[in-house]
């Protein structure tokens, strides 16, 4: 697995930059619309949430910046895996060039997908942290934390996206339901909410979910300084590797019939 994404690495970072500047080739505002869509939402969220459904954080003498930039930490934390996994079942079946005609390493598909999610995401951290200055200062050096938590939930996107976009050539009706699925998800994460403003019976199935100790270690170091739990991180990067690499062989073993079916 790490073997095939190094030897490729130089061909992942060139399609990807082709990926991101073609998004958004001909259109007036350009990359500027990596910022302002989630702005937007962001807007939009807090609005419903903090003001409608009066959601709080439980922060002493909360402000509505500091309820949208705790918003904001889970929402780019979801954007990031909703944006990889949505795409996943068609990875394929949009390259089928790839598969027929041209020797191509298909296993780095998802890579690209990742790499230019994570372009994304780190335009939005760019956003937070511009916000987080402006309105309290300097942000906490626990910030620098921040790639131990999101370089394993990187390789669990990975697998998820093997996974994903290998079931997708022989099963068409995976993109209809992954859609649906991260939907629930949304609502599943602690974006919206703390996750200890559930009653404990259900604490322990919302932690069950993988977007939940990321979102809630992401905010820790972001907003509140402190440092994360370096035990369940430790267990998170052995049990993402593993999925990882699971999704890897997963795709490799199903790749000899894309041709067929495709």
């Amino acid at each position: 697995m790490f073997a095939s994404l190094w030897r490729n690495r130089e061909l992942i970072l060139a399609s990807a930059r082709r990926e991101v500047l073609g998004r958004y080739r001909g259109s007036f505002m350009g990359l500027f619309w990596s910022v302002f869509t989630p702005l937007c939402m962001l807007a939009v969220y807090t609005f419903v949430f903090g003001e409608v459904f009066k959601a709080r954080w439980g922060v002493e003498n909360e402000s509505k910046m500091q309820f949208a930039l705790m918003l904001f930490a889970g929402l780019i934390v979801f954007n990031l895996f909703a944006e990889c996994v949505n795409r996943a079942p068609a990875l394929v079946l949009a390259n089928v060039n790839y598969v027929k005609k041209v020797v191509f390493p298909l296993e780095i598909l998802p890579a690209i997908a990742l790499v230019s999610a994570l372009f994304h995401c780190l335009i939005s951290l760019g956003v937070w942290l511009l916000a987080y200055i402006l309105f309290f200062g300097a942000p906490p050096l626990t910030v620098f934390y921040l790639p131990l938590i999101l370089l394993p939930f990187a390789f669990m996107i990975m697998g998820v996206t093997w996974a994903l976009a290998s079931l997708g050539v022989y099963l068409r009706d995976v993109a209809q339901f992954i859609g649906v699925l991260t939907s629930m998800f949304m609502f599943l994460s602690p974006i919206f909410y703390p996750a200890t403003a559930l009653p404990e019976a259900y604490r322990q199935i919302l932690f069950l979910n993988p977007l939940t100790l990321v979102i809630e270690e992401v905010r820790a170091v972001l907003f509140f300084g402190r440092s994360p739990d370096f035990v369940l991180l430790a267990i998170y990067w052995i049990l993402t590797l593993m999925f990882a690499w699971l999704g890897f062989v997963w795709f490799q073993k199903t790749r000899k019939g894309f041709a067929d079916v495709l």
